[in-house]
């Protein structure tokens, strides 16, 4: 059996980035992610890796798009309103096709809200958030392991397709303990050559004004039909993304299930707690629950969706995920001719998180049990 170690999500999300080859942090402190950078202040800096404390949060996703388009593996983390803080430069990263790595350890919101944990920020991180058309890679850990691996994952994605990805925490994810098999770190060798960035000079070093010409990375096209151009070709990239990228986890979901809990994070656990209070009264609930909440498994919760069974969306916000969930029963009943089928939500806000005892208890109304 592979070594544990105890450690909290925020420190877990920080040690899978070491050990995938972030070689330079930029991070501003907010509660509850503060434990993910005091982390990286100490371990960064002992690695000889770079570790920057910036002015804001605005400083820090603008020092990692220049460290990544330097060539070097870069992250920022941060909780709700400092994500709100970093779009503008997410956007650039997305529109000048810069791999980034953002952790958001979710609190209560909007605007300065709670410290409490939430899952208020879906919207903000599956439909890009920022200005323009766009998308992020979001995924979504439910323990401190996955914390640890979604985190390793992310570095490869954003480089594979040279995007921003988003690990989508929240605070109790961010806050708790648990064991912990660390992936292996990365060596420098690991890493993927990118021949894209500032440093890699063009053509056959042709000299311009007594210099090499280098490589101009931007998200500036004057031309609207340049603009397009560049866009289409991004979102070709999105679909292929689609294909290979979807992540998921599916438990008793089959045809003999009464009802369907949909949820992510910290959602999910509770929804494992009221799946083991309803085997014990003999009832069946199932759990669908996306890793990735873009791109999002809308084929397979659909074909969960075509077996007629009511689904429950349980989310600690007012309505974010259920959307997709509803996108996916439309995609069914569009695709296969499925009947659609009741689409339920439990919804908190403000950092109230659901009881185990509360999602079993809606379940069995909706069922009339």
């Amino acid at each position: 059996m592979k070594e544990q170690v105890l450690m909290s999500g925020n420190e877990a999300i920080a040690e899978g980035a070491i050990r995938a080859g972030c070689g330079a942090y930029f991070g501003y402190p907010i509660t509850p992610q503060n434990e993910l950078i005091a982390y990286m202040a100490k371990n960064m800096l002992e690695a000889g890796r770079v570790f920057i404390q910036a002015e804001s949060e605005i400083g820090a996703i603008n020092m990692v798009f220049g460290a990544s388009c330097a060539g070097v593996r870069a992250m920022t983390s941060s909780s709700s309103p400092g994500m709100s803080l970093k779009q503008e430069g997410i956007s650039y990263g997305a529109g000048a096709d810069v791999p980034m790595v953002i952790a958001n350890v979710v609190r209560g919101g909007p605007g300065l809200g709670s410290i409490a944990p939430a899952q208020s920020d879906y919207f903000q991180a599956t439909r890009g958030g920022g200005h323009g058309d766009y998308r992020c890679i979001v995924l979504a850990p439910k323990n401190v392991q996955e914390c640890a691996d979604l985190t390793y994952l992310a570095f490869d994605l954003a480089d594979a397709y040279r995007m921003p990805v988003i690990v989508l925490a929240d605070g109790m994810i961010g806050q708790m303990m648990e064991g912990v098999v660390l992936p292996p770190a990365k060596s420098p060798v690991d890493l993927p050559q990118r021949d894209w960035t500032a440093g890699k000079m063009q053509g056959r070093a042709a000299e311009v004004g007594g210099r090499k010409s280098a490589r101009h990375i931007t998200s500036i096209h004057l031309v609207p039909a340049k603009l397009e151009g560049v866009t289409r070709a991004r979102f070709a990239r999105y679909e292929k993304i689609k294909e290979a990228e979807v992540r998921y986890e599916k438990i008793g979901c089959g045809e003999d299930s009464d009802l369907v809990l949909v949820a992510y994070g910290t959602s999910a656990r509770v929804c494992l707690g009221a799946h083991k209070l309803a085997a014990q009264e003999g009832i069946k609930l199932g759990i669908f629950r996306p890793i990735t909440l873009w791109p999002f498994p809308y084929q397979e919760l659909g074909k969960i969706a075509a077996q007629g069974k009511p689904l429950l969306t349980v989310e600690m916000s007012l309505g974010q995920l259920v959307e997709d969930v509803k996108l996916s029963v439309f995609a069914a009943v569009s695709a296969e001719g499925a009947k659609a089928v009741p689409i339920n939500l439990l919804g908190h806000s403000g950092g109230v998180i659901p009881t185990e005892e509360e999602v079993f208890a809606e379940a069995k109304k909706i069922l009339g049990k």
